[in-house]
């Protein structure tokens, strides 16, 4: 995406990309990006939390308005949790195949629980 970025705005297209994985980004040389301290594939906010969906859509838009130099990055106020505990969970690279096996199947369950949820409204 970051190179798609780069592309389009080396044809006059302004873009912002949306990332949680701030040395990627930056290191591939985005215009702007807006960075959001959650885990992957949630740069754009908190599932159901609109608040913070809304929030960072808006830092987005305002800074494809005032961005006045290239690279431009802008971090979100906005937490996953109050603390980092969700970053030694996310990150843990030590887990045995039990434990694996264990937290795939706990991440399935939540999935079919949203897929579920999904299917209804």
């Amino acid at each position: 995406m970051s190179l798609t970025a780069r592309h389009l705005e080396a044809n006059g297209i302004p873009t912002v990309m949306l990332g949680c994985a701030r040395d990627i980004v930056e290191s591939a040389g985005v215009p702007r990006f807006v960075f959001s301290d959650f885990p992957l594939g949630n740069s754009a906010g908190k599932p159901f939390d609109l608040t913070s969906q809304q929030g960072i859509l808006a830092l987005a838009l305002d800074l494809l308005d005032s961005a006045r130099a290239p690279r431009t990055t802008v971090q979100t106020p906005y937490r996953w949790s109050e603390d980092a505990a969700w970053k030694r969970d996310f990150y843990k690279l030590d887990m045995t195949p039990e434990q694996l096996a264990k937290a795939r199947e706990e991440m399935d369950g939540q999935k079919a629980v949203l897929a579920a949820k999904l299917a209804g409204d």
